[in-house]
Parts: structure tokens; C-alpha cells; sequence
């Protein structure tokens, strides 16, 4: 490892100053920026770690509405007894992250702010209709995935909290490989006052995206049977050493058809 600057913010303000050091970086779990700097995909001259804010900390729910703090870790997520009741859909899904060490130290923020195209939170704020709190606006979540490991936060900007409405029902499966337990193919499928969202995360070109042709046959029936039949195009999904597109395309319904039993169940 090359020479790093390390600073620990103690607050949002504290950290919104530091980053504008040199080329610093900000530093949450550090599940994805510290692979990439040991080998050397990033090489930033600060690290501003905002793990110890605890501001950024913690799990709220009031009524129907969600608010996650960014700095919450995948362990705290599924672990959260108001969430398992406000949102099962996705404690599930923060248990099936990486390993014990993964899930205690990665966190929901630095997960969306990376926007990995194999990470699971993406597919669900993207489903949830969720919006991403910054320290300096709000983002609805169709508008902050930008592709491939980009997102629409500028610089200096820090994800604070991500918020959103319960759906009435919601479930994720993915397939997942099996030594780095990420997704080859992950399906959120959430259901609530506007209607039915279809999200899918592993299998895109260009990082997560909905899907019309699941989100359609489930407006007329939110039936796992009403997706038999149901074919998800080949053309943008990825093919690398795990699967091809067309493989992906055919476990996209796979595991909508799995998640909307689960949602129902």
C-alpha cells in the first residue's frame, strides 16, 4: 500500500471540509475503495473515514416511513427489529451480503455511493422508490444510478441517509456466486400505493435497472404465475465468466417469479 492521508471526521461538516483536500476519497466499510486501492484502480491522497459519525448511524421508522442512516452497516440493517416489521424485504436482503466480516463493517452508504453493478441495496431503493439525503439535497433513486460504478453525486457531495415509504409487499432473491456472494442476478420486487416496481441488479450492461416487461405482467396479476411465458430480452445484459446474457436474462425471471411467492407467502 502506498502513502495515505487518514483523517476521521467527526461530523458531516467536519468531513464535507476534509474531502476537499487534495484528492481525498471518502472511506465508510471500505468494502470496495480499499480493494481498488490495493490494486491501485485508486489512488487517492486523503482518506476521510466517516464511520464514527454518529450522526449517520441508525435505523428510524415512523408510520410507514423508513429513514437509514448511511453509515449503517449490512449487520445493523438485518438485525433491526422495526425494519424486520416496516420492511422484511430488506433485512433479507442485507443478510445475504457478502460474509459476517463484510456485513459488520460495509455500509448502505458507501454500497449506493460506489454503485457497484453486482450490489444488492441498489436494486432495492431502485424498486422502493427510495430517496438518497445528501448534505446537500435530496435524489430520488432513478435519478442517482447513473451506470456502471456511476452515480449522480458531485464532488464533496456525501450520502447521508436513504428514506422511503414501506411497500405493502416486497421480496429480493438473487443468485449469487458463490465465493464472493454477490449477485449474478438479484430481483426486488416491491409493491405499494403506486403501483408495482421490478428491479434488477448483477445482470445489467450498465448497472441496475427496472424491468418493464416483469413490472407489466405483474400490474394485471402480482401472481407468480402471471409471469410464465414471461421473456426479459438478452440485448444489455452483461456476459462475462459467470454467465451470459441469455443465461441472465432467463434467471432474471427465475428469480422474480421466487421473489413474488416470497412477497405473497
Amino acid at each position: 500500500m502506498y502513502s495515505v492521508n487518514y483523517h476521521r471526521a467527526a461530523s458531516v461538516a467536519d468531513a464535507a471540509k476534509l474531502v476537499k483536500a487534495g484528492d481525498a476519497k471518502l472511506l465508510s466499510g471500505g468494502m470496495t475503495l480499499i480493494p481498488a486501492m490495493k490494486t491501485r484502480l485508486a489512488a487517492p491522497s486523503d482518506l476521510v473515514d466517516l464511520s464514527k459519525i454518529k450522526e449517520l448511524q441508525g435505523v428510524k421508522v415512523s408510520g410507514k416511513t423508513v429513514t437509514i442512516g448511511a453509515a449503517t452497516t449490512h449487520f445493523d440493517v438485518a438485525n433491526d427489529e422495526k425494519l424486520k416489521k416496516a420492511c422484511p424485504a430488506l433485512v433479507h436482503l442485507a443478510s445475504l451480503i457478502g460474509d459476517p466480516a463484510v456485513r459488520h463493517r460495509g455500509t448502505i452508504g458507501g454500497s449506493i455511493a460506489n454503485n457497484d453493478p453486482a450490489a444488492d441495496y441498489p436494486a432495492a431503493l431502485l424498486a422502493l422508490g427510495a430517496t438518497i439525503v445528501t448534505n446537500k439535497r435530496q435524489i430520488a433513486a432513478d435519478k442517482f444510478f447513473m451506470g456502471l460504478f456511476e452515480t449522480s453525486l458531485k464532488e464533496g457531495e456525501i450520502v447521508t441517509a436513504v428514506t422511503f415509504t414501506a411497500p405493502a409487499k416486497a421480496a429480493y432473491e438473487k443468485f449469487r456466486n458463490p465465493a464472493s456472494r454477490y449477485a449474478i442476478v438479484g430481483v426486488f420486487v416491491a409493491k405499494g400505493k403506486d403501483g408495482v416496481s421490478v428491479a434488477v441488479t448483477g445482470a445489467g450492461d450498465d448497472g441496475v435497472f427496472r424491468s418493464k416487461e416483469i413490472e407489466a405482467a405483474l400490474a394485471k396479476n402480482f401472481a407468480a404465475s402471471a409471469l410464465e411465458g414471461v421473456k426479459v430480452p438478452a440485448k444489455n445484459l452483461m456476459t462475462d465468466i459467470h454467465a451470459s446474457a441469455d443465461y441472465r436474462a432467463n434467471l432474471i425471471a427465475v428469480m422474480a417469479k421466487r421473489a413474488v411467492a416470497a412477497a405473497n407467502a
